[in-house]
């Protein structure tokens, strides 16, 4: 039979402490890209319009901030954190039968 290591409560608090800033730190970024991009695409029209440099940072910008919201929401996936959780626990019951062995 199985046992799964007990998470107490105060894990869970940190666990969704760091969710929460996590959180924070994406819709912060989220805001500041959408007060940004549009003053840069304003200064971009008042000094020099023949040349978009707006694009740049417009798409680098929003590159990281995909990035960013993947790091965030995807916590399921292949590359998330219960897969992390999971192979962690599969490595320790691999050990612990090593050890009954």
């Amino acid at each position: 039979m199985r046992q799964l290591p007990n998470i107490n409560t105060e894990d869970k608090y940190i666990q969704a402490r760091k969710r929460v800033e996590d959180l924070k730190g994406f819709y912060y970024n989220l805001i500041s890209y959408c007060l940004v991009i549009p003053f840069l695409i304003f200064i971009n029209y008042k000094t020099f319009w023949d040349f978009h440099w707006f694009w740049f940072p417009l798409f680098g910008w929003g590159i990281g901030l995909g990035f960013h919201a993947y790091q965030v929401f995807v916590n399921d996936g292949f590359l998330g954190r219960k897969w992390e959780e999971r192979k962690i626990q599969e490595l320790i019951e691999k050990e612990e039968n090593k050890r009954w062995n």
